[in-house]
Protein backbone atom coordinates (compact mmCIF):
# COMPACT_ATOMS: atom_id res chain seq x y z
CA UNK A 1 0.00 0.00 0.00
CA UNK A 2 1.52 3.37 -0.98
CA UNK A 3 2.57 5.59 1.92
CA UNK A 4 0.10 8.32 0.91
CA UNK A 5 -2.88 5.95 1.03
CA UNK A 6 -1.68 4.44 4.31
CA UNK A 7 -1.38 7.95 5.81
CA UNK A 8 -4.90 8.80 4.63
CA UNK A 9 -6.33 5.59 6.11
CA UNK A 10 -4.56 6.22 9.43
CA UNK A 11 -5.84 9.82 9.48
CA UNK A 12 -9.41 8.61 8.93
CA UNK A 13 -9.05 5.98 11.67
CA UNK A 14 -7.59 8.50 14.15
CA UNK A 15 -10.36 11.01 13.36
CA UNK A 16 -12.96 8.29 13.76
CA UNK A 17 -11.55 7.30 17.15
CA UNK A 18 -11.47 10.95 18.22
CA UNK A 19 -15.12 11.46 17.29
CA UNK A 20 -16.21 8.21 18.92
CA UNK A 21 -14.33 9.24 22.07
CA UNK A 22 -16.15 12.57 22.07
CA UNK A 23 -19.46 10.80 21.52
CA UNK A 24 -18.80 8.37 24.35
CA UNK A 25 -17.76 11.24 26.65
CA UNK A 26 -21.08 12.92 25.84
CA UNK A 27 -22.93 9.65 26.49
CA UNK A 28 -21.10 9.21 29.80
CA UNK A 29 -22.25 12.66 30.99
CA UNK A 30 -23.59 12.35 34.51
CA UNK A 31 -27.36 12.35 34.12
CA UNK A 32 -30.09 11.28 36.46
CA UNK A 33 -32.36 8.68 34.91
CA UNK A 34 -36.14 8.80 34.88
CA UNK A 35 -37.27 6.67 37.87
CA UNK A 36 -39.22 3.76 36.41
CA UNK A 37 -41.77 2.24 38.84
CA UNK A 38 -41.20 4.77 41.63
CA UNK A 39 -44.89 4.67 42.63
CA UNK A 40 -44.23 1.12 43.90
CA UNK A 41 -41.50 2.41 46.22
CA UNK A 42 -42.17 3.46 49.81
CA UNK A 43 -44.10 6.69 50.20
CA UNK A 44 -42.36 8.51 53.07
CA UNK A 45 -43.97 11.93 53.20
CA UNK A 46 -46.61 14.29 51.81
CA UNK A 47 -46.93 18.01 52.32
CA UNK A 48 -48.62 21.05 50.85
CA UNK A 49 -46.79 24.30 50.16
CA UNK A 50 -49.32 27.10 50.17
CA UNK A 51 -49.31 30.73 49.17
CA UNK A 52 -47.18 32.73 51.59
CA UNK A 53 -44.43 30.09 51.84
CA UNK A 54 -41.06 31.37 50.51
CA UNK A 55 -40.90 28.49 47.99
CA UNK A 56 -44.49 28.84 46.80
CA UNK A 57 -43.67 30.34 43.39
CA UNK A 58 -41.38 27.44 42.48
CA UNK A 59 -42.80 24.57 44.52
CA UNK A 60 -46.34 25.48 45.54
CA UNK A 61 -48.69 22.50 45.54
CA UNK A 62 -48.97 18.95 46.87
CA UNK A 63 -45.72 17.04 47.35
CA UNK A 64 -45.28 13.30 47.71
CA UNK A 65 -41.85 11.88 48.55
CA UNK A 66 -40.88 8.31 47.64
CA UNK A 67 -37.72 6.36 48.52
CA UNK A 68 -36.23 3.27 46.90
CA UNK A 69 -35.09 0.43 49.19
CA UNK A 70 -31.52 1.71 49.62
CA UNK A 71 -32.70 5.22 50.47
CA UNK A 72 -35.40 3.94 52.81
CA UNK A 73 -32.95 1.83 54.81
CA UNK A 74 -30.62 4.83 55.32
CA UNK A 75 -33.54 7.15 56.06
CA UNK A 76 -34.88 4.82 58.76
CA UNK A 77 -31.42 4.38 60.30
CA UNK A 78 -30.56 8.07 60.09
CA UNK A 79 -27.29 7.23 58.32
CA UNK A 80 -25.74 8.70 55.16
CA UNK A 81 -27.32 7.46 51.96
CA UNK A 82 -25.34 4.84 50.02
CA UNK A 83 -24.74 5.04 46.29
CA UNK A 84 -27.82 3.80 44.47
CA UNK A 85 -30.23 5.61 46.80
CA UNK A 86 -32.98 7.46 44.94
CA UNK A 87 -35.54 9.90 46.34
CA UNK A 88 -38.51 11.21 44.38
CA UNK A 89 -40.28 14.52 44.85
CA UNK A 90 -43.61 14.29 43.01
CA UNK A 91 -45.20 17.76 42.83
CA UNK A 92 -48.80 18.39 41.80
CA UNK A 93 -50.92 21.52 41.58
CA UNK A 94 -53.20 21.79 44.60
CA UNK A 95 -56.86 22.12 43.62
CA UNK A 96 -59.52 23.12 46.09
CA UNK A 97 -63.17 22.17 45.81
CA UNK A 98 -66.00 20.68 47.87
CA UNK A 99 -64.08 21.45 51.07
CA UNK A 100 -61.17 19.26 49.97
CA UNK A 101 -57.65 19.83 48.68
CA UNK A 102 -56.87 17.41 45.83
CA UNK A 103 -54.12 16.79 43.27
CA UNK A 104 -54.32 18.68 40.03
CA UNK A 105 -51.94 18.16 37.11
CA UNK A 106 -48.35 17.12 37.85
CA UNK A 107 -46.00 20.10 37.79
CA UNK A 108 -42.66 18.31 38.09
CA UNK A 109 -41.17 14.97 39.07
CA UNK A 110 -37.98 15.73 41.00
CA UNK A 111 -35.29 13.07 41.41
CA UNK A 112 -32.25 12.83 43.68
CA UNK A 113 -29.89 9.98 42.80
CA UNK A 114 -26.86 9.17 44.98
CA UNK A 115 -23.61 8.38 43.18
CA UNK A 116 -20.59 9.90 44.90
CA UNK A 117 -18.30 9.45 41.87
CA UNK A 118 -20.63 10.88 39.24
CA UNK A 119 -21.99 13.73 41.32
CA UNK A 120 -19.07 14.75 43.54
CA UNK A 121 -19.64 18.48 43.00
CA UNK A 122 -23.13 18.27 44.50
CA UNK A 123 -22.57 16.29 47.69
CA UNK A 124 -22.71 12.96 45.86
CA UNK A 125 -26.26 13.58 44.66
CA UNK A 126 -27.50 14.03 41.11
CA UNK A 127 -30.55 16.24 40.72
CA UNK A 128 -33.13 16.31 37.93
CA UNK A 129 -36.67 17.42 37.34
CA UNK A 130 -38.96 16.08 34.64
CA UNK A 131 -41.69 18.45 33.40
CA UNK A 132 -45.28 17.43 34.11
CA UNK A 133 -46.07 13.94 32.88
CA UNK A 134 -43.18 13.93 30.39
CA UNK A 135 -39.57 12.82 30.41
CA UNK A 136 -38.43 16.26 29.33
CA UNK A 137 -35.59 17.39 31.55
CA UNK A 138 -36.24 20.59 33.48
CA UNK A 139 -32.91 21.19 35.26
CA UNK A 140 -30.12 22.82 33.27
CA UNK A 141 -27.94 23.70 36.28
CA UNK A 142 -28.28 21.09 39.07
CA UNK A 143 -25.70 22.83 41.24
CA UNK A 144 -27.31 26.27 41.05
CA UNK A 145 -30.95 25.24 40.79
CA UNK A 146 -31.01 22.38 43.33
CA UNK A 147 -27.85 21.86 45.33
CA UNK A 148 -27.54 25.44 46.62
CA UNK A 149 -30.82 24.90 48.49
CA UNK A 150 -29.94 21.37 49.66
CA UNK A 151 -26.47 22.49 50.81
CA UNK A 152 -27.98 23.69 54.09
CA UNK A 153 -29.00 20.09 54.83
CA UNK A 154 -25.42 18.74 54.88
CA UNK A 155 -25.99 17.21 58.32
CA UNK A 156 -28.70 14.96 56.86
CA UNK A 157 -26.73 14.09 53.69
CA UNK A 158 -28.40 16.98 51.80
CA UNK A 159 -31.91 15.54 52.21
CA UNK A 160 -34.83 17.50 53.65
CA UNK A 161 -37.21 14.59 54.27
CA UNK A 162 -37.04 12.31 57.27
CA UNK A 163 -38.75 9.04 57.99
CA UNK A 164 -41.74 9.26 60.30
CA UNK A 165 -41.92 6.25 62.57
Amino acid sequence: MPARILAAVLTVLVMGLSFSGAASAETDKAEVKYPEGYRDWTHVKSMVIRKGHPLYESFGGIHHVYANDKALKAMKAGTPYPDGSVLIFDLFEAKSGNNALVEGPRKVLGVMQKDAKKFGETGGWGFEGFKGDTRERAVSDPKGACFTCHEGQKGSDYVFSTYRK
